[in-house]
């Protein structure tokens, strides 16, 4: 099972996941985010316009996209609630996800970062998974923004 860490009390989870993002590339890792589609929306426009001299690439999988071969290598993947990771494609070593919704390939990764706002049922929710991760024997920690 993956190593899980809840970062908790997040103020702005877009931005957090960006510097996140920003790490895992210097570490050579390919990223799954998984987050409300909205939050997604605004991700996808921070990483064109975080750092003027650093581009992220990254490609955005919708429920019923088959994307190009070409875009496989691609180190960082938002995914949408209800697509599918193309089976060509490696699984990746990190997930990063925020919302309500349970990750539900989380256990493929080899890390997971859940990223917890500071909003009640959000918290809630991010109870539930920790739950779910120490059952399945997920190796937990915690970090407080």
């Amino acid at each position: 099972m993956s190593a899980v860490v809840f970062h908790t009390g997040v103020v702005d989870p877009v931005d957090h996941a960006c510097r996140l993002l920003r790490k895992a590339q210097r570490q050579g890792l390919r990223v799954r985010v998984e987050a409300p589609s909205a939050d997604l929306e605004r991700l996808d426009h921070a990483l064109w316009v975080l750092d003027p001299q650093s581009f992220l690439p990254h490609v955005r999988l919708r429920p019923g996209q088959d994307l190009p071969s070409r875009l496989e290598r691609t180190p960082v993947w938002l995914v949408e609630a209800g697509a599918q990771w193309p089976d060509r494609c490696p699984v990746p070593q990190l997930l990063v996800r925020w919302g309500r919704a349970d990750a539900a390939d989380a256990a493929a990764c080899e890390r997971v970062i859940e990223i917890v706002s500071g909003d009640a049922d959000d918290r809630q929710a991010a109870r539930r998974r920790w739950r779910a991760y120490e059952a399945a024997g997920a190796h937990l920690q915690h970090h407080a923004a």
